[in-house]
C-alpha cells in the first residue's frame, strides 16, 4: 500500500437513537460528537435508521396485494401460459 493515502480508520460508535441501539465498529467517517463506550472514548455518529428500527428487518414491515398481483401474474404465466407459449415455439420452428 501506498503510504498517506489512506482516510484514517478508527472505531467509531454507532448510534440508532430510535431503536436504543449503540455498537462500535471500524470506520473512516469523522465526528465532532464523542461517547465513552466500553471504557473508551470514541466518535460518535447518530444513524436514522439501522436494522434494530429499519422495518423490514424487524418484521414489522408488511406486504399488500392491493392489485391482485399474484393473480394477474398466475393468468398470464400460469399452466395455460406455458402450454401456450410452448406451442407457439413450436409453430414458428414448423415442428409439432
Amino acid at each position: 500500500m501506498k503510504p498517506d493515502i489512506h482516510p484514517d480508520y478508527h472505531q467509531v460508535v454507532f448510534r440508532d437513537r430510535g431503536a436504543g441501539l449503540t455498537f462500535r465498529t471500524g470506520s473512516t467517517i469523522a465526528s465532532e460528537a464523542t461517547i465513552e463506550y466500553e471504557g473508551q472514548t470514541c466518535p460518535l455518529v447518530d444513524v436514522q435508521i439501522s436494522s434494530a428500527s429499519h422495518p423490514f428487518w424487524t418484521g414489522r414491515d408488511k406486504v399488500v396485494d392491493s392489485e391482485g398481483r399474484i393473480e394477474r401474474f398466475n393468468r398470464r404465466y400460469g399452466r395455460e401460459g406455458a402450454r401456450n407459449a410452448a406451442d407457439n415455439d413450436m409453430s414458428k420452428d414448423g415442428q409439432r
